[in-house]
């Protein structure tokens, strides 16, 4: 691969490993401010919120979530010079400590805030490249202060082949009238891994029906009955037509066509390929799901059906208005409904989040968000999985002291219900009155009515007014003394003492075993350790493998138990591992003491790892 452009800022040599040098800390859950399942305990499985750093927060997740999160969002501070924010990160360099001296505000007057901005996002952004699955996605924030920036930061971290596209949201829709120009909108840049070397779908559908084998996504935007018609009387209902054509141009997608009705022969346009390989283009032509046009004399088209398609959407665009996916004004009075008073400056409105997650993602994905704030992304998964019986698990990382009392007590509400009176209202659709659709008012009144069907059942009325030159659809829903509650649950974490294992045996307080199992595994392997065998008192210690490994653990959290004679590596211990080491795999064995020379452990295929021991990974970085 060539190389690539890259952003040189102050810092960046300081803080382009910083990550690997992050200490590894437990997640230590919180019972009292959990809300677990009932019946149920608090548990590392379930939705999380962790109150903490977020840099030390998604160090302390790689052990259990590293290449398995399915979409990640953030909305970090934009840089603006307004918000405050400070960059703190211990960063062990004589000369940024020099260029930082105080973790004081960055405001319009650091003429550096960008390079400590940059420094502040890097080894946040590396940590969560490392989380981020193989075919995850990755979205961010960003208003125009720092998208320049954020996107070569992000084409160096995640690979300029990655970026998918930088949507426009429109943020607000009142105008500014203290500027010349007024900022309508914000940025939201999308990363997928894997995107361009298979095909161009940000995910696959569930479906089973034919158009799976078009790779169909689930996709956020309402279907228009008015494009669908039935002038053949075709008994699968109304349906309109596609192009059967798809830009590029692919070996086994590039073959004669025969008209049916006349026998010319089509072939793909210049620069683009039929939509199927040809045993597809047959079956579907078998099934009458192609035609040749209005006069049968044309190229082919495709049949698409509305009851096959409506729970599908239409193709969402790169132009995300506020009528469609909400406003930063909505995002504020959510949570004066929850809290009955603002509560949060400038909070993502929930259908945004919600609307991107249907788009990115399936059933049962994980989220995570470590720029919590609110918990807007929290919110938005409960909604989705209330909607289609999806089992969605977010993981929200929030630093600030209202973690508690703000992040986690709205998702408590939406999760329980919360008191609220009055008419909840949602703009469903929001269409600018033009001369041309003046001229086709029948079709926008039309796409109006359409909510009637597709929301009805949602709202108790939907209402249509016209206000500032436009159509407005709005879905009312009267609501006497409780919103009802979405369900679900969540486990609330705080961070726990560093697990540098040179410093296990000085703390005063030691990590769980199934912390700490997680933990050596992962330094070790470079593998997550999804669960921990249950220990008993004649076990071998035996905690996991890989295809390379097979790891032992002898460690109880009691420093006089790991300074006995019980916590040491002993002959008949290692016969007891290496009879069950089928495989002939290394066996990598972490214990205080061992009563056995290396070059013996060594000739058995044992490897000794003593803790306290410095932290590496034996396979290398």
């Amino acid at each position: 691969m060539p190389d690539m452009p890259t952003l040189e800022f102050k810092g960046k040599s300081f803080v382009y490993t910083h990550h690997l040098s992050v200490p590894f800390r437990e997640l230590v859950i919180d019972p009292k401010k959990s809300l677990p399942a009932s019946g149920a305990k608090p548990s590392l499985e379930d939705n999380l919120i962790i109150h903490g750093d977020n840099l030390h927060a998604l160090k302390a997740l790689l052990p259990i979530y590293a290449g398995k999160v399915d979409c990640i969002y953030i909305d970090q501070p934009y840089n603006t010079g307004n918000e405050g924010w400070c960059y703190n990160d211990n960063v062990r360099s004589p000369l940024m400590r020099d260029w930082l001296k105080k973790a004081s505000p960055v405001d319009k007057e650091d003429l550096e805030r960008h390079d400590k901005w940059l420094c502040m996002m890097w080894p946040r952004l590396k940590l969560l490249n490392e989380l981020l699955a193989p075919k995850g996605v990755l979205l961010v924030s960003i208003d125009d202060c720092e998208h320049h920036r954020l996107r070569l930061i992000l084409d160096e971290i995640f690979r300029a082949d990655n970026f998918v596209t930088s949507i426009p949201w429109q943020s607000r829709e009142s105008v500014q009238n203290d500027t010349d120009i007024s900022v309508n909108h914000e940025h939201i840049v999308v990363y997928a891994r894997k995107r361009r070397q298979n095909d161009r779908r940000l995910k696959e559908s569930n479906a089973d029906k034919w158009y799976k084998m078009d790779g169909f996504a689930v996709l956020p935007m309402p279907l228009s009955p008015e494009k669908f018609s039935n002038p053949d009387n075709d008994t699968r209902g109304p349906w309109k037509d596609d192009p059967f054509d798809a830009p590029g141009v692919r070996e086994n997608l590039d073959y004669d066509i025969k008209n049916s009705n006349t026998g010319e022969i089509f072939r793909p346009p210049k620069g683009r390929h039929w939509r199927t390989e040809e045993d597809k283009y047959l079956a579907l032509l078998k099934d009458k799901r192609v035609i040749f046009g209005k006069t049968g004399e044309s190229g082919p088209k495709l049949k698409v059906f509305y009851e096959e398609k409506k729970a599908f959407g239409e193709v969402a665009t790169t132009w995300f208005t506020g009528s469609a996916y909400g406003t930063a004004t909505e995002g504020t009075k959510e949570l004066m409904e929850i809290f009955g008073q603002g509560a949060f400056d400038y909070p993502k409105p929930t259908r945004l989040i919600r609307e991107l997650l249907r788009l990115m993602v399936g059933k049962n994905a994980i989220i995570l968000d470590s720029f919590a704030g609110s918990g807007t992304t929290a919110h938005a998964v409960l909604t989705l999985n209330k909607e289609d019986d999806g089992k969605r698990k977010f993981i929200l990382a929030e630093c600030e002291d209202y973690a508690d009392k703000l992040t986690a007590e709205r998702v408590r509400r939406v999760i329980k219900g919360y008191k609220f009176e009055g008419i909840q209202t949602q703009e469903l659709m929001r269409e600018q009155i033009t001369l041309n659709s003046l001229k086709n008012a029948d079709k926008l009144l039309e796409k109006a009515d359409s909510y009637d069907l597709l929301d009805g059942k949602r709202f108790d009325r939907i209402s249509k007014s016209v206000e500032d030159g436009a159509l407005v659809v709005t879905g009312e829903k009267k609501v006497t003394e409780k919103v009802e509650g979405l369900g679900g649950s969540f486990t609330f974490c705080t961070l726990g003492e560093e697990m540098g294992l040179d410093k296990l045996l000085a703390g005063e307080k030691l990590p769980a075993f199934d912390a700490l199992a997680k933990y050596v595994f992962y330094t070790a392997t470079g593998r997550t350790l999804q669960d921990v065998p249950k220990q008993k008192a004649d076990s071998d210690a035996y905690i996991g493998e890989t295809d390379l490994y097979r790891v032992h653990l002898l460690y109880r959290p009691d420093k006089a138990w790991l300074r006995s004679n019980g916590a040491a590596l002993t002959e008949k211990l290692v016969e007891r591992m290496v009879a069950a080491n089928k495989g002939k795999k290394l066996v990598l064995v972490f214990a205080a003491v061992k009563f056995m020379g290396q070059r013996e452990l060594t000739r058995q295929g044992v490897e000794f790892c003593q803790l306290p021991y410095t932290i590496h990974r034996i396979m290398g970085d």
